[in-house]
């Protein structure tokens, strides 16, 4: 897989992000999928994706503690670009007993806590989507926090053992906006009231001016914690 890597790597190295979708799209075929919660980002991958291919395979979590402009956006996404988008949801009984064990707001109490809620209601049911995969897409950047200054558009996911795709790793928040108003993408209506990174209805605030933009996720938490698990990589790596 190394060497599968460094030819994308190679390949890819100085082509623009939707070029590197075309590339990846065709080495993967139905085997690649956008991992999308509906961020600046990940709208600017859909769109993308929608002039590639008719089709876009492209899945979304459902925690049960999402804004509801976020479910709009989905239904405006859906029917903008004419595309299915698979919901996946968390085991039922799992997260029942969680919330009657450690209360509905269990997050605000402990880093372990929040660590168990997003395990429960992200990481599992992304985990078992990405067994059916061979690559993955995400909107990753390095600018977006601390813990993610080292993305690469190409890389080896060793926690979930496939090819991990974060075509606009490079780009920053102006790009992303300028994209986004000269394609008319559709976007979540709480970036307009200082929401620039949206996640759980309860685990998301707008920033304040000055803020890092993901200061608004689990803001309780120091930085270097700000990660719910779905990108995490192993301490050897």
């Amino acid at each position: 897989m190394n060497e599968v890597i460094s030819n994308l790597k190679s390949v890819t190295k100085n082509l623009e992000a939707d070029q590197l979708l075309g590339i990846v799209l065709e080495q993967f075929g139905s085997k690649i999928a956008l991992a999308s919660s509906f961020s600046a980002e990940d709208q600017v991958i859909t769109h993308m994706l929608s002039q590639l291919t008719s089709a876009p395979k492209i899945f979304t979590l459902d925690t049960g503690r999402l804004p509801q402009q976020t479910y709009d956006l989905m239904e405006t996404t859906r029917d903008k670009y004419h595309i299915n988008i698979e919901i996946l949801f968390p085991d039922t009984k799992r997260t029942e007993d969680m919330t009657t064990t450690h209360g509905p707001n269990l997050f605000y109490k402990s880093i372990e806590n929040r660590k168990l809620c997003c395990q429960l209601r992200k990481v599992d049911p992304l985990q078992k989507k990405l067994s059916t995969l061979k690559a993955w897409i995400c909107g990753l950047r390095k600018e977006q926090s601390l813990t993610r200054t080292t993305v690469e558009r190409i890389e080896w996911d060793s926690t979930n053992d496939l090819v991990k795709v974060n075509p606009i790793a490079d780009w920053d928040t102006c790009r992303i906006w300028e994209f986004i108003r000269k394609n008319n993408v559709p976007y979540n209506s709480l970036h307009d009231e200082g929401y620039p990174s949206i996640g759980c209805a309860p685990c998301t605030r707008a920033i304040k001016p000055g803020e890092n933009i993901r200061a608004g996720r689990w803001w309780w938490e120091k930085p270097e914690h700000k990660e719910c698990g779905l990108h995490l990589k192993p301490a050897k790596e």
